[in-house]
């Protein structure tokens, strides 16, 4: 059975909100605020995660997101983000954006449940937040493995909004990543 992984970047407040600086957000671009050590040793862990992931679960906004950033980029990363099966939730287009896509157009949890009967392995969901809050909402998430950037914007759009009943969590890993970025997974706790 496949396991959903949310893995996302994400402030110490929890915004999730235009991390590269490009959608306008006039406290986006916090991403690129750090470098060196801290990026180096990001995009090691975001590697063999995209390495060790069976295929990627999108919504529509993440597919034409990752699909303009990733689809002419080449390389070791970009090649195996580039081949990974992508599965795409939405009800407003025909097609996805990003190669190698499938769409999912029915109801988000029934088709979830279905792919997550199919695959084995992670299916890892990178940014595409109303698709977490829905996936969360309706106990198919599996891990959140959160990148946290050491600053607080005070406002944004953030990870988690209203869900209809808490979601304990069991931290299984922490690690921190160059000289300030702290990596952290948890899984659902469902016997909570």
């Amino acid at each position: 059975m496949g396991k959903i992984v949310v893995s996302t970047n994400v402030t110490l407040d929890g915004v999730v909100q235009d991390p590269d600086g490009k959608e306008g957000f006039t406290r986006g671009g916090w991403f690129g605020q750090f470098g060196g050590k801290d990026l180096e040793e990001w995009s090691r862990v975001s590697l063999d995660e995209a390495l060790g992931a069976e295929a990627l679960l999108l919504g529509r906004r993440s597919d034409e997101w990752f699909a303009a950033r990733w689809a002419s980029r080449t390389g070791e990363w970009a090649d195996r983000l580039n081949g990974l099966p992508k599965y795409v939730v939405s009800a407003t287009i025909d097609e996805p954006q990003w190669g190698n896509s499938t769409l999912l157009a029915g109801d988000v949890a029934s088709e979830v449940s279905k792919l997550k009967g199919k695959l084995v392995g992670d299916i890892v969901v990178y940014a595409s937040y109303q698709l977490v809050r829905t996936l969360l909402d309706h106990d198919l998430v599996d891990e959140v493995r959160l990148t946290v950037f050491p600053v607080v914007l005070g406002s944004g759009e953030r990870l988690f909004g209203e869900t209809g009943s808490k979601k304990p969590m069991r931290l299984r890993n922490a690690r921190i990543l160059g000289d300030g970025l702290a990596f952290l997974t948890y899984e659902i706790a469902r016997d909570a």
